[in-house]
């Protein structure tokens, strides 16, 4: 499995979502959202202000669209007539930047409030960030504390499992979703080590494709850890993969093709790039 170019010239794409035809994605130092076909079309749907640094994104009901801003811990709302406002502001309840986000077909947004890293803590961490669900309506409320890092959320292809990747944990973790929208169950879903998770996407038979930066990989693991799939990435650095095409078999890959230092100072360059994969359909 051989990626190919899609898009280059980036910022720092990341938190990539398949929506409506078209690969929707965060270039977070160049403050925007942008949108690719798999034929490399690209277009900018919202070019943010100097308050803002797009990340996590996801879809309300009625297609509009919501932004983790990884600024200030709000997320946003693009409305139909192309204006940004707040949708739900979790200052009072996030501790750390904002980060990735996934968001159910209720409208319900599951985002991740970074907290404070730290690699160099033994196992088993206990990490001061958490998962923060956000209503419809923009009232939130944590429904997952002491997370190290949550990164790259997705919900499984039966609604019934939320997986999200720990970074430092060097693992998955898995909850199971009530009807409510409530997590419980918490659990390691797949232990990594030596591996360090960044984004994530899920299959429909609940394969999470992970990018696994400091290996310069993406894998396919099942719930467990068992490795089924691997595409070697020697020349960069794999940050967040996204299952989508017409018939959900391409993996768009976002990579960041300079130093890792680069990132920090906010000086890093991105590609995206598409394979085709053997994945199964979606239902």
């Amino acid at each position: 499995m051989t990626p190919e170019l899609l898009l280059d010239g980036l910022r720092f794409a990341e938190c990539p979502r398949w929506h409506d035809g078209k690969l929707w994605f965060s270039d977070i130092y160049a403050r925007r959202v942008v949108t690719v076909t798999p034929a490399g079309e690209s277009d900018v749907v919202v070019q943010l202000g100097d308050d803002a640094l797009p990340a996590g994104l996801g879809f309300l009901p009625d297609g509009r669209l919501l932004i983790a801003n990884l600024a200030r811990p709000v997320v946003l709302r693009l409305d139909a007539d192309g204006s940004v406002s707040t949708h739900a502001d979790l200052s009072g309840i996030a501790f750390g930047p904002l980060n990735d986000m996934v968001v159910d077909p209720a409208g319900r947004a599951y985002v991740g409030a970074s907290g404070v890293d730290e690699l160099s803590a033994p196992r088993p961490l206990v990490g001061t960030g958490s998962i923060i669900r956000v209503d419809p309506d923009g009232s939130a409320r944590v429904v997952a504390p002491e997370m190290d890092s949550p990164n790259g959320p997705v919900i499984t292809a039966d609604g019934k499992q939320y997986v999200v990747a720990s970074l430092p944990a060097r693992e998955l973790t898995g909850f199971d979703i009530a009807a409510d929208g409530s997590l419980s169950g918490r659990r390691v879903w797949a232990d990594l080590q030596p591996a360090a998770p960044d984004g994530i996407t899920v299959d429909a038979e609940n394969g999470v494709w992970l990018c696994a930066p400091l290996q310069r990989e993406c894998r396919r693991v099942l719930e467990g850890g068992e490795i089924t799939d691997v595409i070697a990435l020697p020349d960069r650095l794999p940050i967040a993969p996204c299952l989508g095409g017409d018939d959900g078999r391409t993996l768009f890959i976002l990579s960041v093709t300079t130093d890792a230092s680069t990132i920090a100072d906010m000086t890093c360059e991105s590609v995206i790039e598409s394979v085709r994969v053997d994945v199964p359909a979606p239902r």
